[in-house]
C-alpha cells in the first residue's frame, strides 16, 4: 500500500465521499485516507475494514485539513452545504480547503461543484424568488460562482466535477407515496421536462477515472451524469421495480416551495431551474462526455433493482 498514490477523500461517510472512497478501494490502484468527523461511526469503521486509513478533520479547522492532506497525491473535495445551509460558511470552508491543499502541495484535486444558476436566469425574472444574499439556488450558486472562482485563482490542479440529481433521492424523501385514493405516486416537481440524474456510486467511478487520466482531466469541467429522464420515465422505472404501477403527479414549483420543510424554497427553485432552463442544466451535462469518462455507469432501472428493499 505504501507504493500507491494516496488520495484523501473528504466527507467519506457521506453520499459523495463514500462513493469515491469505495470506488478507489475496490479498484486497488490508490491508497485511501478517509476523512470524517467521527472515526468511530459505523460507516467509518466499514471503510477501515475495506482498507482505508480513517482520520478525523473538520472543514472549519484548516489545521486539521492540512494534517489530512499531508503526504497525499490528491484529494476529493466536497462541502456539506445542507448541514448548515449557509453560503457564507460554505465559502469559508472552501477557503480552508484551498489553503490546506496548497500547503500540502496536492497534485490533483477533484472538486464537487454545480453551476451558478444566476448565469442562466435573468435578474429581472420573477418566476422564482431570490433567497439568501441574492442567490436563486444557494447550493448551486455558491459553488458555481465564488467557490469555483476561488479554485481557479488558487493555481491548484483541479478537475471540476459537475454533479447531477441523485437517483438515491428516490429511495428517501422523494420516494413514491401512497395518495389518499390509494394510488402509489411520484410527486417530483419537474413537469414534462427531463432531468439529468446519476446513481451515487457513479460519482466514485467518475472520480477514479479522473485520477487515472490526469493529463486529460486537470483543468476540465466534467459532467457526472447517467441519464436524462422525464418524470413519466422515472415513474415507469419505479413501477417496474416495485411491481405496481406508479403514477406521476408533479406538484407545481410554488406548491413545492410552500411545503414548509427546511430548504423547501431552495429545492423548489432548484426544480424550477431544471424545468424552465433545460438548455443550461441538461446542456452542461452532456451524456456522451459523461459516459466517455465513466463508461460503466448504472441506469436508473438497474440502480432501483439493486435497492429494491428500500422501495418496498
Amino acid at each position: 500500500m505504501s507504493g500507491k498514490k494516496l488520495i484523501t477523500v473528504l466527507g467519506a461517510t457521506g453520499t459523495q465521499g463514500g462513493a469515491v472512497a469505495r470506488a478507489l478501494l475496490a479498484d486497488g490502484g490508490f491508497a485511501v485516507r478517509a476523512v470524517t468527523r467521527d472515526a468511530t461511526s459505523g460507516k467509518a469503521k466499514a471503510l477501515a475494514e475495506l482498507g482505508a486509513e480513517v482520520v478525523e478533520a473538520t472543514l472549519d479547522d484548516e489545521g486539521s485539513l492540512r494534517a489530512a492532506f499531508d503526504g497525499a497525491y490528491g484529494a476529493f473535495l466536497v462541502t456539506p452545504f445542507w448541514e448548515h445551509r449557509s453560503p457564507a460558511r460554505e465559502l469559508a470552508e472552501v477557503k480552508n480547503l484551498i489553503g490546506a491543499a496548497k500547503a500540502a502541495g496536492l497534485r490533483h484535486v477533484g472538486w464537487s461543484t454545480l453551476e451558478d444558476t444566476r448565469e442562466a436566469i435573468p435578474a429581472h425574472d420573477d418566476r422564482m424568488p431570490f433567497l439568501d444574499d441574492g442567490y436563486r439556488v444557494p447550493h448551486f450558486d455558491v459553488k458555481g460562482g465564488a467557490a469555483d472562482a476561488l479554485f481557479a485563482e488558487s493555481g491548484l490542479p483541479v478537475t471540476y466535477l459537475l454533479m447531477s440529481f441523485y437517483w438515491d433521492n428516490l429511495l428517501t424523501g422523494l420516494r413514491p407515496q401512497r395518495d389518499p385514493d390509494g394510488t402509489l405516486a411520484l410527486h417530483l416537481p419537474i413537469g414534462d421536462t427531463a432531468i439529468a440524474g446519476v446513481a451515487s456510486d457513479d460519482i466514485g467511478r467518475t472520480m477514479l477515472r479522473v485520477l487515472q487520466r490526469p493529463a486529460e482531466t486537470i483543468g476540465a469541467t466534467l459532467p457526472v451524469a447517467g441519464e436524462h429522464l422525464t418524470g413519466e420515465q422515472i415513474a415507469a422505472a419505479l413501477g417496474a421495480v416495485i411491481g405496481e404501477p406508479v403514477a406521476y403527479r408533479p406538484p407545481t414549483h410554488d406548491q413545492f416551495r410552500g411545503f414548509g420543510f427546511p430548504g423547501a424554497e431552495e429545492l423548489g427553485n432548484m426544480f424550477h431551474y431544471y424545468t424552465d432552463f433545460p438548455e443550461s442544466y441538461l446542456g452542461r451535462r452532456d451524456l456522451e462526455v459523461a459516459h466517455e469518462i465513466n463508461p460503466d455507469w448504472v441506469g436508473l432501472t438497474d440502480f432501483l433493482a439493486e435497492h429494491r428493499e428500500d422501495l418496498t
